[in-house]
């Protein structure tokens, strides 16, 4: 069975590095430097993810994302 996932990307100030967050599973986020090998540790932070948790868990579903301005 194949699932769709949504991974929110990051670059991480300090070290430059990717910084990837599976939205519909909490706490499932993992780091690299370049794309390539961040999908490839996200393909694995998931399927890690998938093994250890509660498989009648509901996860949330993926609407969007935004980006908001405001004033300070």
């Amino acid at each position: 069975m194949k699932r769709t996932f949504t991974v929110v990307v990051e670059r991480d100030p300090d070290s430059q590095w990717l910084v990837g967050e599976v939205v519909e599973l909490p706490g499932c986020y993992t780091q690299a430097p370049d794309l390539t090998t961040l999908e490839s540790n996200v393909q694995e932070a998931i399927k890690a993810y998938l093994e250890t948790s509660d498989s009648d868990e509901n996860s949330p579903d993926f609407i969007g994302t935004w980006r908001v301005e405001v004033s300070v």
